[in-house]
């Protein structure tokens, strides 16, 4: 899909296709990441640092499971 950069005020910016925002669940307002991949830029919804938090809370989660369900108790 080909997009066209804008200029908006001062800067820059692409407008995202209607279709495009209704299959990413996207509305006005809501924020998206630009993550550099090996075959260029990719625009997501998730947010690559929060994945890289959750994963190390995961395996602390994991090691120190027990010790979380003495916590619990």
């Amino acid at each position: 899909m080909k997009l066209k950069i804008r200029g908006v005020g001062s800067s820059a910016g692409i407008v995202i296709p209607k279709n495009v925002m209704a299959r990413l669940r996207l509305a006005k307002g809501d924020a998206v990441f630009l993550t550099e991949a090996p075959e260029g830029f990719r625009i997501t919804v998730h947010d690559p640092e929060f994945e890289e938090d959750m994963t190390l809370a995961r395996k602390i989660m994991r090691k120190r499971r027990n010790l979380l369900g003495e916590l619990a108790k």
